[in-house]
């Protein structure tokens, strides 16, 4: 897995790690029970303050992607093969897709254009997980 940052986005830091994280468990380059790098790791492999690494694993764990111990750090939690998703996932999922739709249409996009874009994402994810030798994080 390899993350990149945009210093300049609105988009918080921490918000970039994490949504990068989740599209990576989604496309199969996380497994579940993968181990994640330590906040301190990922923050000097970033060159960001722990703390911002903190604050996305953080979020992470309370949508439960993650799981953080202090034996063994923080694991991905599930994936997308770990069986059916927890309760009230889809509802709350259905209430952020409510969000984003709203988004599109108020910026004039058709509904063929929002589900061609859709089904274009989630081909994405279909895709075979690359080699995990070829695997890196920063």
């Amino acid at each position: 897995m390899r993350l990149t940052l945009d210093v300049d986005s609105e988009i918080p830091i921490y918000q970039q790690i994490r949504d990068q994280i989740v599209a990576a468990i989604a496309a199969g380059e996380l497994a579940a029970e993968a181990p994640l790098p330590s906040t301190r790791q990922l923050g000097a492999a970033l060159a960001i303050n722990f703390h911002t690494v903190n604050k996305a694993y953080d979020l992470l764990r309370r949508e439960g992607f993650i799981r953080v111990n202090r034996k063994s750090g923080a694991v991905v939690r599930r994936g997308p093969d770990s069986g059916p998703p927890d309760p009230g996932v889809a509802e709350a999922w259905q209430e952020r897709l409510r969000v984003l739709l709203a988004e599109a249409v108020a910026h004039g996009l058709t509904a063929e254009e929002v589900l061609r874009r859709s089904g274009d994402v989630l081909a994405s994810f279909d895709r075979a997980p690359a080699d995990t030798a070829e695997r890196t994080t920063p």
